[in-house]
């Protein structure tokens, strides 16, 4: 089996790229967490295209139950085709809805599952995922069926630490913390978005990102994909790096800065 080393699109750290194959030699979910837009969903993707393989994904919200990932039975459309009725009745199956991990179980080819952003859910949503995601199967009750996977998926879930995970699922995962990358990393990412762009810009432009990042009271700091962001419009606005050191020396304010600060208390503060 390949192994995953990054690709054309994701830089991955070394560290990235034996937690990812380390996850898949111990057919354990791969638990992946860090700050916001450094690049936790985006992994699962191109782990789906290092490895030519298919890739479910699961968006997690609030209201979303572990229920929802197996199957949904439609009870309300049965009993309106039964009072209309429809011949459809008869078979309960064509009223259960399946969920992304019944697809990812019945895939006739081994698929990347991804569960985005699990902690978003109800604390107790990792817990009744338990037995799914360690034997690979469930039983359905309205049709009798043992749902079990063809082939065992492999598992990418994703989490921004808005909450703590329960000891009993972290048990079950391999763990990996994608920290902020490096200066030296982050300019490679930057080169993959953008190959041809002005050496100079993209040190000044980092210069300016990490000033920012540095601040003491700043409370949302940007982000990868925030720089990605910033530095596209840098270029769509012609500023050149001379304009940026003019910003450096604090003669002049940083511009298009609602691309890399989210909130008004953040931009007061750079100001």
């Amino acid at each position: 089996m390949n192994t995953f080393q990054g690709t054309d699109n994701y830089i991955a750290s070394k560290d990235l790229s034996v937690a990812v194959n380390a996850a898949i030699q111990l057919e354990k979910p791969l638990l992946i967490k860090g700050e916001p837009g450094t690049g936790k969903t985006l992994l699962a993707h191109e782990i789906s295209k290092a490895l030519n393989k298919s890739i479910i994904t699961w968006h997690i919200k609030s209201t979303t139950t572990a229920q929802q990932g197996l199957y949904e039975y439609d009870a309300v459309s049965r009993l309106r085709d039964s009072q209309l009725g429809n011949d459809k009745v008869d078979d309960i199956s064509n009223y259960i809805r399946k969920g992304k991990l019944w697809q990812a179980f019945e895939s006739e080819e081994q698929v990347i599952l991804l569960i985005d952003e699990i902690d978003k859910a109800d604390i107790e949503f990792p817990n009744d995922l338990l037995l799914e995601l360690d034997k690979m199967e469930f039983f359905c009750y309205e049709t009798g069926q043992e749902v079990k996977a063809i082939h065992r998926p492999i598992v990418i879930i994703t989490s921004n630490n808005e909450k703590e995970l329960p000891d009993a699922f972290l048990r079950r995962c391999f763990f990996h913390y994608i920290a902020f990358p490096e200066r030296d990393t982050l300019k490679k990412i930057v080169d993959v978005h953008y190959p041809n762009i002005a050496t100079d810009l993209v040190e000044r432009a980092m210069d300016i990102f990490y000033a920012i990042r540095n601040q003491r009271n700043i409370k949302k700091k940007p982000s990868t994909s925030e720089l990605i962001d910033w530095i596209k419009l840098l270029m769509v606005g012609k500023i050149n790096e001379n304009e940026l050191d003019e910003v450096m020396n604090g003669h002049q304010s940083t511009p298009y800065l609602g691309a890399l600060l989210k909130n008004e208390h953040d931009k007061h503060v750079v100001r």
